[in-house]
């Protein structure tokens, strides 16, 4: 059994643990506000992108743009993973890599080729480890990604795709779902699905509203043409959609921090606690044992 002094140690060490994810959990819930508000201001021109997109490739039908034609034979794969830099988050790191490395496996058995863009140190080390090539990696930008990353990323993408390096383009990241909440997303960046694109008229249900929206649909002039308006378009898309997953990401990598720290914290207390009782138990014991002893003693030398 433990001493006295072993068990002060001990609850001297949870205490101190428990500062420093204390400390943590506050940083996260700091962090968290100007994440989320980053990526509710990239909504809107996300998603104005997303509606200019659906309305010009409804109006150049038939369109031969690499980016939107689909290979009839996938052979190569580029992956985007997007976690973090640092640990300490729960399963934020864990359920991106491990999902992305399934992938991997499950296509290799299929006789396809994979390659993974790194966006995280964990990322890096995970797949540096498993020996998976890495085209591009990023570091120190998880949580403070840039337009110049979105923008490396996409060039990467879009030449590849378009040189026929890559049959598709795989973009997986944690969703912040809300503040305590994240979910695993995988998007398909390339080839880009024009059918899946929301336009004005699917996010309203107010048929005045739809007809507004097809009404300046139908007034729009594209100069030069429409075609031209849809080949600029469509890598400025891109990059929006990798920038919109790097900032969504940013966002939940504060959250799942805050929760893990705040469960951490939490366990921490409950361990202060229970080696409270303990060491209330022993003290009392050896207390009981010194009495004992002493009453023993006296009552020897009554004798």
């Amino acid at each position: 059994m433990p001493n006295l002094h072993d068990i002060e140690r001990r609850i001297s060490s949870v205490n101190s643990t428990k500062q420093i994810t204390r400390t943590m959990e506050m940083v996260s819930a700091a962090k968290i506000r100007r994440a989320t508000e980053r990526m509710e201001a990239s909504a809107p021109y996300s998603n104005s992108m997303s509606e200019m997109l659906a309305n010009v490739a409804s109006r150049a039908a038939g369109s031969d743009n690499p980016l939107l034609q689909e290979r009839e034979e996938v052979k190569r794969i580029l992956y985007i993973a997007v976690v973090s830099d640092r640990g300490l988050a729960g399963g934020f790191n864990s359920n991106v890599l491990r999902h992305v490395e399934k992938d991997i496996k499950a296509k290799a058995a299929e006789g396809i080729e994979s390659h993974v863009v790194a966006c995280g140190k964990k990322a890096i080390s995970f797949f540096s480890f498993r020996n998976i090539n890495l085209e591009m990696v990023f570091k120190d930008l998880s949580a403070d990604p840039t337009v110049e990353e979105a923008a490396a990323i996409a060039i990467k993408a879009i030449e590849g795709y378009a040189n026929g390096e890559y049959d598709k383009v795989v973009l997986v990241y944690n969703h912040t779902k809300n503040a305590a909440e994240q979910v695993l997303c995988e998007e398909v960046v390339l080839p880009v699905d024009t059918s899946n694109v929301s336009t004005p008229a699917d996010s309203s249900d107010d048929n005045a509203g739809e007809s507004t929206a097809q009404a300046i649909a139908a007034d729009t002039i594209f100069e030069p043409d429409t075609e031209a308006v849809l080949n600029g378009l469509l890598p400025a898309y891109v990059k929006t959609m990798i920038y919109h997953g790097l900032v969504d990401s940013a966002a939940g990598e504060q959250g799942a921090r805050r929760t893990a720290m705040k469960s951490a914290t939490d366990n921490a207390n409950e361990m202060v606690e229970t080696l409270q009782r303990f060491y209330n138990r022993v003290r009392q014991g050896a207390i009981t044992t010194e009495i004992n002893e002493i009453v023993g003693g006296a009552a020897a030398l009554e004798e």
